[in-house]
């Protein structure tokens, strides 16, 4: 039988008011248009000449392209070494500025609050709010949402 795996980060790791920051992905025209072509096909995604009569002012990233980079963002940071159990979804998405080519974006987390999940004790709730920002320091996106985290097992306890 199998030792049951052990991880770097529990739900204990991610008391209230904790705030990591983490990130640095560049963004290029070809991620843009690659997510684009797939996902989002609109032509500010796909084409500057279309883009450059939109609000936009030229080619953008997908909202759901930034949603995607962050969601990379966060599994290098802290994910793929915690007893992540998923997420039971988003309560707040808000797209603030466009993300444009050459753009290089980081991320803010902040724990909102966190609870052991009344149905699963072994498992804990940890609410979360995300800020992703440009190199500029300008806010492009924030998103709200919870996270399910194993708690720490009696013997791996600090």
């Amino acid at each position: 039988m199998n030792a049951p795996r052990t991880y770097r980060l529990y739900w204990e790791d991610f008391p209230v008011g904790h705030v990591m920051e983490f990130g640095g992905t560049p963004v290029s025209r070809e991620a843009v248009v690659n997510f684009a072509s797939q996902f989002d096909p609109q032509p500010f995604h796909l084409d500057e000449a279309a883009a450059k009569d939109t609000v936009f002012g030229g080619l953008c990233a997908s909202g759901w392209h930034t949603c995607a980079m962050a969601m990379r963002m966060m599994c290098d940071a802290y994910l793929l070494d915690a007893a992540s159990q998923g997420s039971p979804g988003i309560d707040a998405l808000r797209w603030l500025k466009p993300v444009f080519p050459g753009d290089t974006l980081r991320m803010r987390m902040d724990i909102l609050e966190a609870r052991p999940m009344n149905s699963k004790p072994h498992v804990g709730l940890v609410r979360s709010r995300w800020t992703v920002r440009n190199q500029h320091g300008e806010d492009v996106m924030t998103m709200e949402g919870w996270g399910m985290f194993l708690r720490r097992p009696a013997a791996a306890a600090p």
